[in-house]
């Protein structure tokens, strides 16, 4: 794709003869529109930054091949600031959006890169909360990021349908008859019921043979456990696929834990055999010391199988059959070193496929941390409830003209971009404290804040009735310091892009569009658009119109739904 920036910086390192240059975006445009660093010029050549900076910029304001790029060269210290002419700048831009569309900001970095990304992966017969709501917002962000930059990107998701927490909430449901009798979702219920028995067992430890013969049973696949067991899982993944269609998350492919439990005891049994797996006081472990990761169980000492075991059959599965370079696993940063260890074994059984883990810190509540186990959590249910009906009623007083359809519609949108936005605006290694009230301000750092200002360019443009039988639109007139800016910001956005893959981190595309609503909220107060001579209130339009594009292109790929009027 066309992207104007990266065209210029090639341009100026090719006439300084540079391999690799360091630019920089000056804080304020009265200062320049792009710096060039002076450093490792000057070392190279002996000289220092400062006389450096002089002496090229006196330079290269003469060449005759950047003076359609630049109005003014100016040196700044050991900083060498590029001022773009305004035409050539919105010429470019303009047209380039108005070319590529959707695809704008797109590039093919990753061409020719097959990889899969799991995420989401939920467990059966628990809660679905604002913990799992990061994980999927930011898997999701980082498959349409991985996509963007070129890759083939595969999203699947990996659901643990087998383990311990699924012999609990089974045997909690089948001593307490209230959980069969109850009018709620199954699917949600379950994540109560295994709370409850959470607590129990916690206080009773006695109850643990119980619970340890029920996953006997379960992995036995026979008797009335097993078939409640088939039962129950339905109704979780029955209650995820409604989760997912809410927030609009597709899957090329889902797994189960189940699936892979048998393909995993066989290969522990020929890690065994080959000594990659060892027994050790009536467990079987994976030492890894020898390599600075310690120790990994594999089966419990009861003979229970522990996530390894599928995890490495699943990772077979991957590689074998989807041909994939690398296989991407999202998940919370507290399971850092079990990634390791899982990428150290298949290692050791001679796969060359890389395997990442993508961490992300915890979701807490203004109250404090939440846990599965005692409780203490918002369910998606809740927060999307209380998000809706908020939203509801905002816009009924916004729009009384509404039919109630239309003011859901708008309100149900919101709401799925409020859950998204607040997931990923803040960068993955930070935790994320969810404060209801303050994610649906409109004039903050929200999802509201956004599509507010993407829904007013959009009522601009409506009230512009120019046809297609207008006139070229001649970009040279805009001329504007406050347009200038916009242009700038919108020649970045190919750059945001890459940068965003590179570190796997939607809140730098989320500090972004923040940046550019806001930009042309000043830009929208302060210039007169539909008011001003017609070949100039052409070439706004046109400047809003790619404004507009951006910010679609660029909700897109963070996964918002978007928001034409509020």
């Amino acid at each position: 794709m066309f992207d104007t920036l990266d065209n210029i910086k090639q341009q100026i390192k090719k006439e300084l003869k540079l391999k690799e240059a360091v630019f920089s975006y000056p804080p304020n445009i009265s200062l320049g529109d792009l710096s060039l660093a002076c450093f490792e010029l000057a070392k190279n050549q002996k000289k220092n930054p400062a006389t450096l900076s002089l002496e090229l910029a006196s330079t290269l304001i003469k060449q005759p091949k950047l003076k359609k790029y630049f109005s003014e060269i100016k040196a700044v210290g050991p900083y060498l600031n590029f001022y773009i002419n305004k035409s050539y700048l919105a010429n470019r831009v303009i047209n380039n959006v108005k070319r590529s569309k959707k695809h704008y900001g797109q590039n093919s970095l990753g061409k020719g890169r097959k990889v899969m990304i799991e995420y989401s992966n939920g467990n059966t017969h628990k809660e679905y909360h604002v913990g799992h709501l990061r994980n999927v917002s930011y898997g999701d962000a980082v498959n349409r990021l991985l996509s963007a930059n070129g890759s083939k990107s595969i999203p699947v998701s990996y659901i643990n349908d087998f383990g311990i927490h699924v012999a609990k909430t089974i045997w909690n449901w089948q001593r307490d008859k209230k959980y069969e009798e109850s009018p709620e979702d199954k699917g949600y219920l379950l994540g109560k019921c295994y709370s409850e028995a959470s607590k129990e067992l916690a206080e009773h430890p006695e109850y643990k043979e119980a619970v340890v013969a029920i996953m006997k049973s379960i992995e036995g696949r026979e008797g009335p456990s097993y078939i409640l067991w088939q039962e129950t899982r339905e109704w979780s993944i029955r209650y995820f696929d409604s989760i997912y269609r809410d927030l609009g998350i597709k899957f090329v492919h889902i797994f189960y834990e189940n699936e892979f439990v048998e393909a995993g005891l066989k290969l522990v049994s020929e890690l065994i055999k080959s000594g990659k797996l060892v027994k050790s006081e009536g467990a079987i472990i994976a030492n890894l010391e020898k390599y600075g990761l310690g120790i990994l169980p594999v089966i419990r000492t009861d003979g229970t199988a522990l996530y390894p075991v599928a995890d490495l059959a699943l990772a077979q599965e991957k590689f074998k059959k989807y041909h994939i370079v690398e296989s991407i696993y999202v998940i919370d940063l507290r399971q850092s070193l079990y990634f390791q260890q899982l990428a150290k074994i298949c290692e050791l059984l001679g796969y060359k496929q890389k395997l990442r883990h993508l961490g992300y810190d915890v979701v807490t509540l203004p109250g404090g941390m939440m846990s599965s186990r005692t409780g203490n959590i918002v369910t998606y249910e809740d927060l999307k409830t209380k998000i809706f009906e908020k939203l509801t009623s905002e816009t009924k007083k916004r729009h009384e003209e509404w039919t109630n359809d239309r003011v859901r519609q708008v309100a149900w949108n919101l709401m799925v971009s409020t859950i998204k936005f607040e997931m990923l605006k803040v960068s993955p290694d930070k935790i994320i404290t969810f404060n209801i009230e303050e994610s649906l301000r409109f004039d903050g750092y929200t999802a509201c804040y956004l599509q507010y200002g993407y829904a007013r360019l959009k009522s601009i443009v409506r009230k512009e009735e120019w046809s297609l039988f207008a006139p070229p639109v001649d970009t040279g007139k805009l001329k504007e310091l406050k347009e200038k800016e916009l242009l700038i910001k919108l020649a970045r956005y190919p750059e945001i892009i890459r940068l965003a893959g590179e570190k796997n981190n939607p809140s730098e595309l989320t500090k972004y569009l923040f940046e550019l609503v806001k930009l042309f909220n000043d830009y929208y107060h302060e210039i007169n658009i539909l008011k001003a001579e017609p070949k100039l209130r052409r070439a706004r339009l046109a400047l809003i119109k790619a404004v507009a594009q951006v910010l679609s292109n660029g909700f897109n790929v963070l996964g918002l739904k978007i928001v034409e009027e509020m």
